[in-house]
């Protein structure tokens, strides 16, 4: 399977170049792989570029997660990152990713100086 940059994702998602957009739609039509950094790069551009907000941002990841020609790396620790973004979106999707990405791994807890992040299951605050 064939993977796709952060550019062929913003196309698919935001079909802000018609061109770039067909081009990325034929790409992908044999089916695509997306890694967790293309998708925390992605969300990072629909963020401060785009201006997207939380509920946006989280609508555009279950988008890709149910998108017939794609295949998220980890599926299961995208949702996973995606509930605690939901429910807690001053964290930021990229930090939810992190942490589930570490407890996949089995590298928990997760030092972090961010208190919020501290608050969730297989985090820890390292006190300065």
């Amino acid at each position: 399977m064939r993977a796709v940059d952060t550019n062929v994702l913003l196309r698919l998602i935001t079909g802000d170049d018609p061109t770039q957009t067909v081009a990325a739609e034929k790409f992908v039509s044999s089916g695509a792989w997306v890694s967790h950094l293309v998708l925390a790069e992605t969300i990072w551009v629909l963020t401060t570029v785009f201006e997207r907000d939380p509920q946006a941002l989280a609508q555009t990841v279950e988008f890709l997660l149910k998108h017939r020609d794609l295949t998220i790396q980890d599926a299961e620790v995208v949702v996973a990152a995606l509930v605690h973004y939901r429910n807690k979106p001053a964290l930021g999707f990229s930090d939810c990713l992190v942490l589930e990405i570490a407890r996949k791994a089995g590298h928990v807890p997760m030092g972090t100086f961010d208190r919020t992040l501290a608050k969730l299951e297989g985090a820890e605050r390292i006190a300065a």
